[in-house]
């Protein structure tokens, strides 16, 4: 047994689920916080209830809540664009080639990085879903791969999405008063207000030197990486099941039922909404930019394509019982996260987390250190836009104490949270749910691109 092997095995063996993971998380947030934050006048008690407010109030918050919605619907959406004949098609020829493990591994890799420097969801979803094509293909024509690997191949984009063009960090500060609203609830002296910029542009972070550096690194490494690792893997047999479509002949309907199996009348929706979804493109005041891809955008143009290429209400409303299973890990599990975030924010343990690296830095250091402590809180709470709204003051302010380049400690706090995303299953419930694999069978392969994008990223940041 090699020693790919011997570590997957492991690591399967010790590994719970993502909803234990979660869970177990949550009482070491809760432990950590009533250790290292509680002051020293109130008592134990009254510090563990008020402990428990912030967790609630994260549990339930309307942000998180809402956001856990809006992932359901793109995964839902996702799977039942998928399920329809043309993509279904599509998606087939694609993976036609792909008949051994590196092969597919290379393709489903790139593809997953490529789509998600655009767009982080796109990226998971397209990811997700070819991951799932390869292994049916697989099984369909007896082809032996190593299956967990193509599906972490199909998760590797979520190490790569912060540097893109959805970057929550990059998108937030380059909007027209990003600074202000940053500091909207941060105390800080007239002296640092007057240093602050109004916004960082985008050719500061994201179209910056060193992050196009980084990211052409990332396009070019992060395939060939799985391409030796499935090189030196076993394979074996895949047993699933191939994707049905929800496509069947048009029976025989009367009176308004009519409606729901009208093509006039679903293709006419589906156009109105693509063509709503492109005009807002250029409807937009300013530059154009990528700041309208969010994951309203994404769903609104999801919706659309599901009616066009589906055709009938009738139909589109079949694949949407079949995909809707695979949403319940999401629906259970990320108001588990925003309770930890909760905890996290109210006691000031995540203000803390990045003070202690900050205060013990250099010039030098200050980007490694905030890539380390982002890449510690994103473990605990993996959550960019979260993180950012937590961090970004005290990244902003101690880059203009010591007089460096605001984009580049901005890029590394992006950095360090999409780096850990890797040992982190939370934004894999989508892909597991989609590709009918588990947590624990793909995180030994995450963890090692992990590795290679530490090399990747401390790198850059030393050498820009």
């Amino acid at each position: 047994m090699s020693f790919t092997e011997k570590y997957a095995k492991v690591f399967k063996a010790l590994l719970p689920t993502p909803f234990t993971i979660a869970i177990v998380l949550t009482a070491i947030t809760f432990a950590m916080a009533l250790a290292l934050t509680k002051p020293s006048a109130v008592g134990l008690a009254d510090y563990s209830f008020e402990l428990l407010g912030y967790w609630e109030k994260g549990l339930g918050g309307s942000g998180g809540l809402a956001f856990a919605l809006q992932m359901m619907l793109m995964l839902v959406l996702g799977h039942v664009l998928a399920l329809s004949r043309p993509i279904n098609s599509l998606l087939n020829r694609m993976v036609s080639f792909c008949n051994t493990t590196a092969t597919a591994a290379l393709f489903v890799t790139l593809i997953a990085v490529v789509c998600s420097m655009f767009n982080w969801g796109f990226g998971l979803i397209i990811g997700a879903i070819i991951a799932r094509k390869v292994g049916e293909r697989a099984a369909s024509n007896n082809i032996s791969i190593n299956y967990p690997l193509i599906g972490a191949a199909g998760y590797s984009g979520l190490m790569v999405w912060h540097g893109g063009l959805s970057g929550s960090a990059p998108l937030k500060i380059a909007e027209e008063n990003g600074m202000d609203s940053l500091f909207s609830n941060y105390p800080i002296t007239q002296e640092l207000k007057e240093q602050l910029p109004t916004s960082v542009p985008f050719d500061e972070t994201v179209f910056s030197p060193m992050n196009l550096t980084i990211a052409i690194a990332l396009i070019v490494v992060l395939p060939v990486t799985m391409f030796i690792l499935a090189k030196i893997t076993k394979s074996s047999k895949v047993e699933i099941q191939e994707t049905l479509q929800s496509v069947g002949d048009q029976p025989n309907v009367s009176g308004a039922e009519r409606l729901d199996h009208s093509r006039i009348l679903c293709l006419t929706i589906g156009l109105t909404i693509l063509i709503y979804a492109l005009l807002k493109i250029f409807w937009q005041k300013g530059p154009i930019g990528w700041s309208f891809i969010n994951p309203n955008y994404i769903n609104l143009v999801l919706l659309g394509l599901c009616f066009v290429f589906h055709l009938r209400f009738a139909d589109f409303l079949r694949s949407v019982d079949s995909a809707i299973g695979g949403a319940a890990g999401i629906l259970i599990q990320f108001p588990l996260y925003f309770g930890i975030m909760g905890i996290m924010s109210g006691s000031g343990m995540m203000t803390d987390i990045s003070n202690f690296f900050v205060a013990h830095s250099t010039d030098t250091t200050h980007p490694i250190f905030t890539f380390i402590s982002a890449g510690l809180v994103n473990v605990l709470v993996p959550s960019g836009g979260g993180q950012w709204a937590v961090q970004g003051p005290i990244i902003i302010e101690s880059s203009i104490q010591q007089g460096l380049p605001l984009g580049k400690g901005i890029m590394a706090m992006s950095y360090g949270d999409q780096l850990t995303n890797m040992l982190q299953p939370f934004w894999a419930l989508p892909l597991l749910a989609i590709t009918g694999l588990k947590a624990k069978d793909i995180l030994p392969y995450t963890l090692i691109i992990m590795l290679i994008g530490i090399v990747i990223f401390i790198s850059g940041l030393l050498l820009f």
